[in-house]
């Protein structure tokens, strides 16, 4: 399985877990930094820490946004259907959401839908080596099931090796960065995060048609 680093999740100091700390190093690294700056950003199950660090790029727009918000700036939005028009946004930011979300085609398709011709997307999410599929199974229900199958009594989907294809089926096209080549100077034990995780960006083609549900 690639995901969370668990031995070395929170920091003391400051809460930032280990999904924060590698993404902001990707961002600064990998010239995501400067697409944040004056752009509109849709953000789901916004992390306190990179928010913070986001507002610092002063975006046009950062929508903060929640299937159960649980703070009163985040917008109620499922991800299945964004309340926003066509090409309404710059950059997606869903970091660990699509391994939750019933409809994955439904999701993607939306994501390409709300984002601007070039924008971008940053879709981390935990899959395995193990499976050259994704696994996606509609009859598994209970959440004891889920942890057996899944590794997470609230996922219903563990992505396999096809996880940048499958993705991709509703018009994204891959651009993933790996950690040893964007932060082949960074100590993962230093800074406690996973090696083996990619930054997951994803880009819509300015060429690419949208494709219909």
């Amino acid at each position: 399985m690639v995901g969370s680093d668990l031995d070395h999740f929170a920091c003391p100091r400051c809460g930032a877990n280990d999904r924060d700390r590698h993404l902001r190093l990707y961002f600064e690294r990998g010239g995501v930094a400067e697409r944040l700056r004056g752009a509109r950003i849709l953000h789901f199950a916004p992390e306190a820490p990179l928010k913070a660090w986001i507002a610092t790029m002063r975006p046009a727009l950062h929508v903060l946004a929640d299937l159960y918000p649980a703070r009163p700036e985040v917008w109620r939005i499922n991800l299945e259907e964004i309340p926003f028009s066509d090409g309404a946004f710059d950059v997606v930011i869903a970091n660990h959401v699509l391994e939750h979300v019933s409809n994955l085609d439904h999701a993607t398709g939306e994501i390409v839908r709300v984002l601007a011709p070039g924008g971008i997307a940053v879709l981390q999410t935990p899959w395995c080596r193990g499976l050259a599929a994704t696994l996606d199974d509609p009859g598994v229900q209970s959440p004891e099931a889920r942890v057996q199958l899944y590794g997470q009594e609230d996922h219903v989907r563990l992505f396999g090796r096809d996880v940048y294809a499958r993705i991709g089926m509703s018009g994204l096209e891959a651009l993933p960065m790996p950690h040893e080549v964007v932060l082949r100077d960074i100590d993962p034990d230093l800074y406690g995060v996973n090696p083996e995780e990619d930054l997951m960006l994803f880009t819509r083609p300015a060429d690419r048609t949208v494709l219909a549900d």
